[in-house]
């Protein structure tokens, strides 16, 4: 059968990412801790995403089919792509008492924020930058993002999916929160954001692939059509499991009407105490 042990074989291990992905769900844990949040309503938070990584779970197998044909690489950014903005709407959906400013604007701002900043630090765990081997300016060429995706290493490219992802949600919380202004129903929140969703992907994909193709390489309109119908799905199957919690939560009902700028109840209790004055 041969010799039992044999020379010595040196591996030199590195952590392909920097942050782990635990950090998230600890981030979540921490949020949970502020004065607004301390009540077991809160907690339902953790439902929502539960919910989706089981989803992601699931979809994993199904995607990894060779009939499929994706790569490895664009697998995992599909896969942690949706992760990412899950645990961005689920911190929106726990500061949105802090984020409510007296101008639309402001709010709106503040949203993106929130939104964008969790949604890109929760890549980055999962995902992993691997900046200790690519040199800063190696991640500007957005040739290599497909060629390094596999080793964990990203091109600035892929991290601007999940910032882009973000701002089409929070640009669709400003268009159906101007839209519920006079009529804060639930049916008239669910037709606005069926309209607004789709016309901000397609608008949105139209706009930069002007801004990024040439007037020879820019697609026809059916592939702007295709494209924000496919992101804007994406984005609904991510937030859908949010809006069910804040119908069905009056804690978190009251941090969407703060999200999209309508009178919460705080406000109309005092508002009330105002006019009996």
């Amino acid at each position: 059968m041969g010799d039992p042990e044999g020379p010595p074989l040196v591996y030199n291990w590195a952590v392909t990412g920097v942050a782990s992905p635990l950090l998230p769900w600890l981030a979540i844990l921490a949020l949970l801790a502020f004065k607004p949040n301390r009540g077991w309503s809160a907690w339902w938070i953790w439902l929502p995403l539960a919910v989706l990584a089981a989803a992601c779970h699931w979809l994993e197998p199904a995607l990894k089919d060779p009939r499929s044909g994706l790569p490895d690489g664009v697998l995992e950014i599909l896969l942690n792509i949706p992760a990412a903005l899950a645990f961005g709407l689920a911190a929106l959906w726990l500061l949105a008492s802090h984020l409510r400013r007296s101008h639309r604007l402001g709010t709106w701002f503040a949203t993106l924020i929130v939104l964008a900043g969790f949604t890109l630090f929760t890549f980055s765990a999962v995902a992993g930058w691997g900046l200790g081997r690519e040199s800063i300016l190696g991640l500007l060429v957005p040739r290599q993002a497909g060629a390094t995706a596999v080793t964990g290493q990203f091109g600035l490219p892929v991290f601007a999916l999940p910032v882009l992802l973000a701002l089409g949600i929070a640009a669709t919380l400003a268009l159906c929160g101007l839209a519920c202004r006079r009529r804060q129903r639930t049916w008239w929140f669910c037709l606005w954001l069926f309209l607004s969703l789709p016309a901000v992907w397609i608008a949105m994909s139209a706009l930069l692939n002007w801004w990024f193709a040439g007037s020879a390489d820019r697609f026809p309109l059916i592939a702007y059509v295709m494209i924000g119908l496919f992101l804007a799905a994406v984005s609904f199957a991510t937030w859908l499991p949010f809006l069910i919690l804040s119908w069905s939560n009056a804690l978190f009902r009251e941090r969407l009407k703060a999200l999209l700028h309508l009178k919460t109840q705080k406000s109309i209790t005092l508002q009330a105490g105002r006019d009996t004055l």
